[in-house]
């Protein structure tokens, strides 16, 4: 056999392999790395949105973890505290394998043993959360895949400047250059905070989308969380998922 033909034969064996894995249906290789900080200060952890966003986080890690409505299914997963009983102190980060093959039931009630009512904290530090989400990725090799941080949070930092909140104070820098997708999801606020967050918190790359508590209320509307249907057929609350928590955010740069 010529060369010419072997040459032809290995292209063509090439191109069938190529064309092959295309139509295969095969889903790609997940690449998102999620990460969700629950707030433990007393003033969310005893709110009256708490047991809400607990029930609606089974949801989102459940839709989420199966793909449902085409939402992307995370490589890795990792839930955690945000505060504490002092500045910068770590907490621990559960992982994926906490909540993977588990009902939204199973979810919730491992939701609600991580975090219990009884085991609020005095102190709210997103910057301690930012700076272990960096050192995880660091350590787990995990830099330039799309990085999504989802805090359930009233977003209301501790620190003060001449008596008024010190939205300045919150630092997002560690997660800069992490990856060239990085979104950051504050749920469970309100108007005026999600504006503050917008505006007055430094960043370059990183983008920040906020969500008021009065809006993720309605995720268990009868309308949208359809009583009759099991939740693999619950088109309208993926889509409301869609449209008001996994919102395209542009990225806006702030000095």
């Amino acid at each position: 056999m010529s060369k010419l033909k072997i040459t032809l034969m290995a292209l063509f064996c090439l191109s069938a392999a190529i064309l092959g894995c295309g139509l295969s249906g095969d889903d790609p290789k997940p690449r998102l790395s999620m990460f969700i900080g629950v707030d433990i200060s007393g003033s969310f952890i005893n709110g009256k949105y708490f047991d809400d966003s607990i029930d609606f986080l089974a949801h989102y890690l459940y839709c989420h973890l199966n793909g449902l409505g085409g939402m992307e299914r995370p490589s890795v997963l990792f839930v955690s505290s945000i505060g504490g009983a002092r500045a910068n102190e770590p907490k621990t980060f559960y992982p994926i394998q906490s909540f993977e093959n588990k009902s939204v039931a199973e979810i919730a009630e491992r939701l609600r043993e991580i975090f219990p009512r009884d085991n609020s904290n005095p102190f709210t530090d997103y910057n301690a959360f930012f700076e272990q989400v960096a050192l995880t990725i660091k350590n787990k090799n995990m830099v330039l895949r799309p990085i999504s941080l989802v805090m359930i949070s009233d977003g209301i930092p501790d620190v003060k400047r001449d008596g008024k909140t010190d939205f300045g104070s919150i630092v997002v820098k560690p997660l800069e250059t992490l990856a060239r997708s990085v979104t950051l999801r504050l749920l469970y606020t309100n108007a005026t905070v999600g504006r503050n967050w917008q505006t007055k918190v430094k960043r370059s790359r990183v983008k920040i989308w906020t969500q008021d508590a009065e809006v993720l209320e309605s995720w268990k509307d009868p309308k949208i969380l359809l009583a009759d249907r099991p939740l693999e057929e619950q088109s309208r609350l993926f889509e409301w998922i869609k449209d008001n928590v996994d919102f395209g955010v542009r990225s806006r740069r702030v000095d």
